[in-house]
């Protein structure tokens, strides 16, 4: 091989590794890249309620771990299908997030006649951040007038004194709703309902003596229990909650047998956002899940910290369109 022939083979072999490098190098950045400007993590609901509450309890751990800043927007309005289908119509670049809920991704699609998005087809689940029980509250000084202690006394005030009694929820379709309407079906009272646009709004007017009754979620209600403002009667869950031992289920306190309206909440992309921004995510989240701190300040609020995977999340998701087709038919709900 003579020398200016070895000088063009080793300048085609260098020209074809730049070529390599240079075709390597997008797919590195790209993956490395994100988030290179601030996330936005969208609640269906008004502040205040449990789906803002975790919201606002990740948003923090999440900054850190990218070093980017993720923003708490809350859309409210439609029991949460107002936020939800600003989400699932987003850019799926990973900058826009919903916390997703029981409501917008269990329920809803077997409650509205027509959801403007697809709770299963328009989103990527990324994890669970959290499951809760809801818990019935009633105004304290409400319950007191009344005498009303108990489910049991609940119960027969209702029976013997129909549409006096009124139920607040954070909107039509909310798991706040439906574990309400499940407890009129099957105890065969009627309460006037009056929706809000979240569970914030709804506890304060509870609180003020507006409404009467809520099965709101723990956490937010929690804060209210304690200040004595409201008084609880039992969680919804089909088990008691470590958050409040003594306090009865449903199906201990009023013999409902199988009764069971607890929620979730997790956090969702638009359908389409690259799988190593949906991994990389769900990653942080559970870390930040399973530190202690994190951990034993949801445990403490009632919430049971998630941090599945995205494939277990959406198998989840699936799992309770099913259990809540069912539940609604049941409870006879429905919203146009």
């Amino acid at each position: 091989m003579t020398p200016r022939s070895a000088f063009h083979r080793r300048a085609a072999l260098s020209a074809i590794a730049g070529a390599a490098l240079l075709l390597s190098v997008p797919a590195v950045l790209a993956q490395g890249a994100w988030p290179t400007k601030p996330v936005k993590i969208v609640v269906p609901f008004a502040p205040g309620g449990t789906t803002d509450i975790l919201a606002r309890a990740m948003a923090p751990e999440l900054s850190r771990a990218f070093n980017q800043q993720f923003i708490v927007d809350n859309r409210a309005g439609a029991g949460g299908n107002v936020g939800a289908d600003i989400v699932a119509k987003s850019p799926a670049d990973g900058y826009t997030l919903l916390m997703g809920t029981v409501g917008t991704h269990g329920i809803n699609k077997a409650l509205y006649n027509k959801l403007p998005y697809d709770p299963q087809k328009d989103f990527a689940p990324i994890t669970l951040v959290a499951g809760v029980p809801n818990v019935m509250v009633m105004n304290a000084e409400r319950a007191k007038a009344l005498g009303i202690n108990s489910v049991a006394d609940f119960i027969k005030y209702a029976k013997a004194n129909p549409g006096k009694l009124s139920m607040a929820s954070s909107g039509n379709g909310t798991s706040i709703h439906l574990a309400g309407e499940l407890f009129k079906s099957r105890t065969g009272i009627f309460m006037t309902h009056i929706p809000y646009r979240g569970s914030g709004p709804a506890l304060l007017d509870l609180v003020a003596g507006n409404t009467d009754v809520m099965f709101d979620n723990l956490p937010s209600a929690l804060p209210q229990i304690k200040g004595g403002k409201l008084k609880a009667f039992a969680v919804t869950s089909a088990e008691r909650s470590a958050a409040v031992p003594d306090l009865p289920t449903i199906a201990e306190a009023a013999g409902l047998k199988g009764f069971d309206a607890s929620s979730w909440f997790g956090l969702l992309a638009p359908a389409g956002t690259p799988p190593d921004i949906i991994n990389r995510i769900q990653q942080e989240t559970a870390k930040a899940l399973a530190s202690p701190a994190v951990k034993e300040k949801l445990l403490a609020q009632g919430a049971i910290p998630g941090g599945n995977t995205p494939q277990e999340f959406a198998k989840m998701i699936d799992a309770e369109h099913i259990k809540w087709a069912n539940v609604v038919k049941a409870s006879g709900a429905k919203v146009d």
